[in-house]
């Protein structure tokens, strides 16, 4: 870790000191009891910004936080949700309009929406702290007694947002999101006994890089591929995969180290990035500025990447709240596309002790909040897996939203010894979710064409029977084609299904051909000239 100067090290205690009054204030928002409280939600995708660029339509991310409003069920719940652009009012309507039991009116009195009116790449919460008056806003609306902040990830931004509001920050301090890294990761599973690939420490050039590729070859002669990471990469979109075979005459049986190392900087070029349009050429441009790190690729017939989700209370405490089996898509199955919850059930239970011993590990070293472990998990026969941890994300990520959107929607409990989710009538919960469900075809529905759809043809989620879909991401549908989605259903199955209507729903009403409005022909709707008001 970096050494901080006497200035970075005051500003470190007084966050600390800050984040200290959280122990009696985090579980109103948890709990649907009658407790007061004041969440102040800063949705800032506060991550490098040329790296988030290779994803499409992450303008609309701040989006990911919405099911946030759920928590608008307490009834004693004030939310501030601050945003660089406006959200659309049916976005909005869509949220408040799920809650059972609330009235839409008493949710939308509780609820302070505010934008900084930037479309600007810079981080929201930078664009925040650089408009005074807006800060002042927020300040002021504030019961700073009652009030916490939580956020996408933690950066310095948040750090000092947080700060000049005297408001504590629940997640992991900004001086600890080193553990969230490609190479902090693989320390913390160093020092928590977690299994992981073979590889290198943080790499700051491409010839440094190429050395420690070569040393990692020699240890595992028979290694057959390798993949490359920028040590700040996002949803896979950092990775880069080099093919050793084309090179076998070089193995470590065979040629020199010195003509390993000259051949494997040769073929740096020729890797197959995961993101679109990536090159060498920017890729190693940004080794010196992010970071980088070599590891060993796990190679196997059947294969999984599921992953596991904690949290590290204000306590110290470390919960376990989740598993996922990751749906992973691009050139070698490295983005993060959506998940299935629960994971296997083959394996579940192993993931949650494995995410033990990590949480224990990140509390040790003072992190809060959210954590997400990724692993490989290669079936061996016989019921037996070889599960190995990729990385740590010390945020909220891919799986954070449709679990936190079941738990608010059902108010229901988590089993640990099981890995299952249960609602409150006891039923077990199992859902399907997607940040990616994108086609061109979509490409120019507006958020109200949208609810019409949902509407006409009851893809809603069910109150009653806890079943259905809740979408998200709304706000990339029109330019991008792009929308997020949770199918909930009593059985992966019934979840699947559930997914599978809405996709073919949606792909009939986008056929260029599809031109008959009829299904709308009977309701009348009135004429507003400023939505937006």
């Amino acid at each position: 870790m970096a050494t901080l100067n006497i200035s970075e090290l005051e500003q470190v205690e007084k966050f600390r000191h800050l984040q200290l009054t959280l122990r009696d204030r985090w579980k109103t928002s948890e709990l649907f009891d009658n407790s007061e409280a004041d969440i102040l939600i800063i949705p800032s995708v506060s991550l490098d910004q040329r790296e988030l660029k290779k994803i499409e339509g992450f303008e609309h991310y701040e989006e990911r936080l919405l099911f946030s409003l759920i928590r608008l069920r307490n009834p004693r719940t004030r939310l501030i949700y601050v945003t660089s652009v406006p959200l659309h009012p049916s976005i909005i309507d869509y949220y408040l309009q799920l809650l059972p039991g609330i009235p839409f009116s008493h949710a939308r009195n509780r609820l302070l929406l505010l934008s900084t009116y930037d479309s600007s790449l810079k981080s929201l919460s930078q664009k925040i702290l650089e408009r005074p008056r807006l800060l002042e806003r927020i300040h002021q609306s504030l019961r700073l007694d009652k009030s916490f902040m939580i956020c996408y990830n933690s950066s310095r931004w948040e750090g000092e947002l947080s700060l000049k509001l005297g408001v504590p920050l629940y997640a992991a301090a900004p001086n600890l999101q080193i553990w969230g890294t490609k190479s902090g990761s693989r320390q913390i599973f160093k020092e928590g006994g977690v299994p992981h690939p073979d590889g290198s420490e943080k790499i700051w050039n491409h010839q440094d890089l190429a050395e420690a590729t070569v040393d990692l070859w020699e240890r595992q002669p028979t290694l057959q591929r390798v993949v490359i990471k920028l040590n700040e990469g996002i949803s896979g979109e950092g990775n880069a995969l080099l093919d050793l075979r084309p090179i076998e005459n070089l193995a470590p049986s065979k040629g020199t180290h010195a003509e390993r190392v000259t051949a494997i900087s040769d073929r740096f070029s020729t890797m197959r990035f995961q993101a679109k349009q990536e090159t060498w050429e920017n890729f190693s441009g940004r080794i010196p500025e992010l970071g980088a790190i070599t590891e060993a690729f796990v190679e196997g017939e059947i294969k999984r990447s599921p992953s596991v989700q904690g949290r590290i209370t204000p306590a110290g405490e470390v919960e376990i709240l989740s598993t996922h089996d990751q749906i992973l898509g691009g050139p070698d199955g490295q983005i993060y596309l959506g998940c299935r919850f629960p994971a296997d059930e083959r394996y579940r239970l192993q993931l949650q002790q494995l995410g033990i011993q990590v949480g224990r590990k990140l509390a040790e070293k003072g992190t809060l909040e959210r954590f997400g472990v990724d692993f490989i998990a290669v079936d061996k026969g016989n019921g037996e897996w070889d599960i190995q941890a990729i990385e740590i994300n010390l945020r909220k990520g891919g799986t954070t939203h449709p679990f936190m959107t079941l738990k608010l929607l059902t108010n229901g409990r988590y089993d640990l010894s099981t890995g299952l989710f249960y609602s409150q009538q006891g039923r077990p919960k199992y859902y399907i979710a997607t940040d990616n469900l994108q086609k061109e075809r979509y490409q120019g529905l507006l958020p109200n064409d949208l609810m019409d759809v949902i509407a006409h043809h009851r893809l809603h989620f069910d109150s009653c029977t806890e079943t259905g879909t809740v979408f998200h991401l709304m706000g990339c549908l029109s330019q991008f084609g792009k929308l997020g989605l949770t199918s909930i259903g009593d059985s992966p199955q019934q979840a699947q299904d559930i997914y599978n209507k809405v996709v073919k729903v949606l792909d009939e009403e986008t056929r260029s051909e599809n031109h008959d409005f009829s299904a709308f022909s009977d309701y009348s709707f009135p004429v507003v000239w400023d939505e937006y008001s």
